[in-house]
């Protein structure tokens, strides 16, 4: 499962539901949810963060919260 998969999971969200709401295909948000290698563009974060009532910078920051500059060290 990807993080996104997991904050999903973690907020009971009906993946149906989010697809439907954003116009996205089930098998892009099974692919989104599932499959590690899958890019999440920032149009698809925008209108999963608006459809789960999430601010967009919010989950932006869950996702790839933990990246660093190369040089900073953690």
């Amino acid at each position: 499962m990807t993080d996104l998969g997991e904050i999903l999971a973690k907020r009971s969200v009906n993946k149906s539901m989010v697809a439907r709401r954003t116009g996205l295909s089930k098998a892009r948000m099974n692919e989104l949810t599932l499959t590690p290698t899958a890019k999440l563009r920032a149009d698809e974060l925008y209108l999963i963060a608006k459809a789960i009532d999430l601010n967009p910078c919010a989950l932006l920051d869950q996702l790839y919260g933990r990246l660093t500059l190369v040089g900073e060290g953690n």
